[in-house]
């Protein structure tokens, strides 16, 4: 699979598998680590300054304008 690689200050949209709401929500990568256990671990923070990080596709990266919900 190739994935578009994530850095800091790149917009993305958080999975509700990990915010626990409904839906898809807007943040700012600023933090990306790899993890020798869970691979590549992207930290976001929202526009109401709520963190969140977890494995890599748990983060959609805007192309053109749109999201890439694969």
């Amino acid at each position: 699979m190739n994935e578009t690689i994530l850095e800091t200050g790149d917009n993305v949209m958080i999975s509700p598998d990990l915010t626990g709401f409904s839906n898809w929500i807007d943040g700012i990568v600023i933090e990306v680590e790899k993890n020798t256990f869970n691979g590549i671990v992207i930290s976001a923070e929202t526009k109401d300054r709520n963190v969140f990080f977890g494995r890599r596709d748990l983060f959609q990266t805007f192309k053109n304008g749109e999201v890439c919900l694969q």
